[in-house]
């Protein structure tokens, strides 16, 4: 039986680094129950929103993320690629569509776009738009020029993930600072587009750093309208191919703390699943998690695929989210 709460939770701007430590660090069964009080309040808890991701240029990227097989900086044997064909894209959201997905991300690995790019990217989203999905782009850092371009096509997203902590950012990319991917987001947000932002566990950060990076997206004027979070994928040829196995109850414990700090985002379970039980993504449900990607390939590291999770969901219980609609924030 849904047992939805009559009001929404308050939304906060304004959590402290000790209040966010104490959530995370709490008895975990206290913990769970709290965040799963929370996420019937905004949502309901038997459904899940289901999102496809297409790279839409593979390689080359200038930026020297330690975690990217993508990087130029880093011998990944993975070949760059051209931007496609904007029919295919569409051809591929059509198919996406057909399996049960209500969202098509679209990621180009890209320091930020160029000018050039623009026209085919723009086509895309209205070609997306127009199959009746919604639409979200990851390409990089934007000028307020492209969001506006993107804005105007009908970008629904944009996402752009810190990562981690502002502290410990500079040990994973050197490319980039930790100000510009706020900035990014900035220019996202004023152009009317909804925010995709969250980060990667795995990195080597500390539980203090997982609960920074929450914390930063929580007290941001807005809170982002989805927030994925990712257990690092090691690949081999990148500075992290050795990183350590994140525990699985610690990133459960990130879930939770997520749906606490921002009770009305969609919190997606992202990169990692194919290393997670069943066991481990139902406490990630039951956490606050309702949005995953579906598919058998994300960017460049694998998903469980259609009908491992469709197993799943009949095994809890889970329902696609047939809906297209974010609760709204104060």
């Amino acid at each position: 039986m849904l047992n939805l709460a009559a009001t929404l939770p308050t939304i906060r701007h304004d959590w402290s680094s000790s209040e966010a430590a104490a959530i995370y660090h709490a008895p975990f069964m206290d913990l769970v129950f709290r965040a799963q009080t929370i996420h019937r309040q905004s949502f309901n808890p038997n459904q899940v929103q289901c999102n496809q991701l297409l790279n839409i240029k593979t390689g080359g990227c200038a930026e020297d993320c330690g975690y990217c097989s993508q990087s130029a900086h880093h011998d990944t044997a993975l070949p760059a690629s051209k931007l496609m064909d904007p029919a295919a894209v569409i051809a591929g959201a059509a198919a996406a569509k057909a399996s049960g997905a209500t969202r098509y991300c679209m990621g180009a690995a890209w320091r930020s776009p160029k000018d050039r790019d623009m026209g085919p990217v723009i086509e895309m989203v209205k070609g997306v738009r127009a199959l009746g999905m919604e639409t979200c782009m990851t390409l990089g850092m934007l000028s307020d020029d492209q969001a506006r371009q993107l804005a105007d096509a009908g970008l629904d997203y944009y996402n752009h993930n810190i990562d981690t902590s502002e502290a410990y950012y500079p040990s994973v990319v050197q490319t980039r600072s930790f100000g510009d991917r706020l900035d990014t987001l900035q220019r996202v947000h004023d152009a009317g587009i909804k925010v995709c932002c969250g980060g990667i566990l795995g990195l080597g950060e500390k539980p203090t750093d997982r609960v920074e990076m929450l914390r930063t997206l929580a007290n941001l004027p807005n809170h982002p309208e989805s927030v994925p979070i990712n257990m690092l994928i090691p690949i081999k040829g990148t500075p992290l191919a050795d990183a350590a196995p994140v525990d699985p109850i610690a990133f459960v414990r990130t879930i939770a703390l997520a749906r606490i700090l921002m009770p009305a985002s969609d919190v997606r379970l992202a990169a990692g699943r194919t290393a997670m039980s069943d066991e481990m993504q139902a406490l990630c449900f039951l956490a606050g998690a309702n949005s995953i990607f579906i598919g058998e390939q994300l960017l460049t590291t694998p998903n469980p695929g259609e009908t491992k999770d469709r197993q799943l969901f009949d095994r809890l219980g889970i329902e696609p989210r047939d809906d297209h609609g974010v609760p709204s924030q104060a």
